[in-house]
């Protein structure tokens, strides 16, 4: 028996232990506090060096808050699409998804544990379009088979038909994410509400970052542009009628491909050829994006903190705020008459909004661009969030949305004459001055 048992078992049976027994269980004890002080010491040890890695780290490279930002948006986009599903409908439309535009990134496959990055769907787009008509239901079945399989895609109808033979204009959407997360089904149920108002609507997907840096995710959009133009008549749409159309930070890029396919001078500082002709390039939704990214750099607390972070895994430079790269992004500064018509829009509970989307209405104002602004007062009831124009929950979404319809519909109603458009490189079209 140990000293530590003699002590227990002398005081359970009522004899006093004697002083050697006590000696040896107090050294015996001394012993075992020794080891767990010292136990604690390696463990606390053990945490301050992790906690050391982790501001080295996060100091060094952008992927950790990077990939820790796109955890948290994905699960947000997820609780959106949620939020859409009863609103969509299931019929009165056709979508045909992962249709490839361009060779997949092959920086891309394999460093995610996403599907969609896995197999190189950040080339690849969805499209909807409105369902045929009884009429034409039958040759749509037939063409809209053969499309599907040259392209490679999948086709599921929410009419139990294929796509109307109907050149119709087409809405070409860029998901937002911050530019480091998001994907094109994150749009997928708005795509179809727009489908059944009688537009072609198509969602692009491009590589985000840290996968790969600026200007990457500019080049794949404008090259999914020149694919769909290229195959305009199997997808259904007109060429001389497109809308670009995003959200956040995919409304950064639309109103970027804006100013890259109506200002020459621009697109040669960046030394990209359009893919479009300025008159093809009929209008541009923009909703709750950014457009001044120096102005970021003074934002404060956890937004400012995820959106530095965002910036530099996109631009791939710390200091993206003092460079040709920030300063090319910030379309609020880059802009100029040409640009085509635009509708902005911005809730009022984002943040993003005043500094941002407004400012860019004054500015296109300024210029005597055409601009169809819509913002609500600032003790709007309820307080519209960023995104706001999904959340279809609220009123609000779908006021949006007819809103937005309306915009469509005046923008694309006369498509220009096969013979505007030009054989060589884009032009710039005459800028619109806002009257009608």
């Amino acid at each position: 028996m140990n000293g530590v048992q003699s002590v227990a078992a002398g005081e359970a049976t009522g004899h006093r232990p004697s002083g050697r027994s006590t000696v040896v269980g107090a050294a015996a004890a001394g012993h075992a506090s020794g080891l767990r002080a010292r136990g604690l010491v390696i463990v606390v040890g053990a945490v301050v060096a992790m906690v050391v890695a982790l501001v080295a780290a996060l100091r060094a490279t952008p992927w950790p808050a990077a990939l820790l930002i796109r955890r948290v948006f994905e699960r947000g986009a997820r609780a959106t699409l949620a939020e859409m599903a009863p609103h969509v409908p299931s019929s009165g439309f056709v979508e045909r998804r992962d249709i490839r535009y361009a060779p997949p990134n092959p920086g891309r496959a394999g460093r995610s544990g996403s599907a969609r990055r896995v197999r190189g769907g950040d080339t690849t787009f969805d499209i909807v379009t409105p369902a045929p008509t009884a009429a034409g239901a039958e040759d749509g079945a037939e063409n809209g088979a053969e499309d599907g399989a040259e392209h490679g895609a999948g086709a599921e109808a929410g009419v139990g038909a294929q796509a109307s033979t109907e050149a119709r204009p087409v809405v070409v959407w860029i998901h937002g994410g911050a530019w480091i997360s998001g994907s094109k089904a994150d749009v997928l149920p708005y795509l179809k509400l727009l489908a059944v108002r009688g537009y072609a609507a198509v969602g692009l997907d491009y590589t985000i970052a840290p996968e790969a840096t600026y200007p990457t995710a500019l080049t794949q959009l404008n090259e999914a542009l020149r694919h769909l133009v290229d195959h305009a008549d199997e997808l259904g749409i007109d060429p001389r009628r497109i809308v670009l159309a995003g959200d956040s930070a995919g409304a950064q890029l639309a109103s970027q491909l804006a100013v890259l396919t109506t200002d020459a001078a621009y697109a040669a500082s960046l030394g990209i050829r359009p893919s479009l002709d300025a008159i093809q390039l009929a209008g541009v939704v923009l909703h709750c994006g950014l457009y001044d990214l120096a102005a970021m750099e003074n934002a404060t607390g956890i937004v400012g903190w995820g959106f530095k972070a965002a910036l530099w895994a996109y631009t791939g430079d710390k200091h993206w705020s003092t460079t040709a790269t920030g300063r090319s992004m910030s379309t609020l500064d880059v802009v100029t008459a040409a640009f085509p018509p635009a509708f902005v829009s911005g809730g009022n509970g984002d943040g993003l909004t005043a500094g941002q989307s407004k400012r860019l209405v004054d500015r296109l104002r300024a210029l005597g661009a055409d601009v169809t602004p819509l913002f609500w007062p600032a003790d709007h009831v309820p307080s519209l969030p960023h995104e706001y124009q999904f959340h279809l929950d609220y009123g609000d979404a779908f006021v949006a949305l007819d809103r937005t319809i309306e915009f469509l519909d005046r923008v694309t109603a006369a498509p220009v004459a096969v013979g505007a458009l030009a054989d060589g490189a884009p032009h710039s079209a005459e800028p619109d001055d806002g009257t009608e």
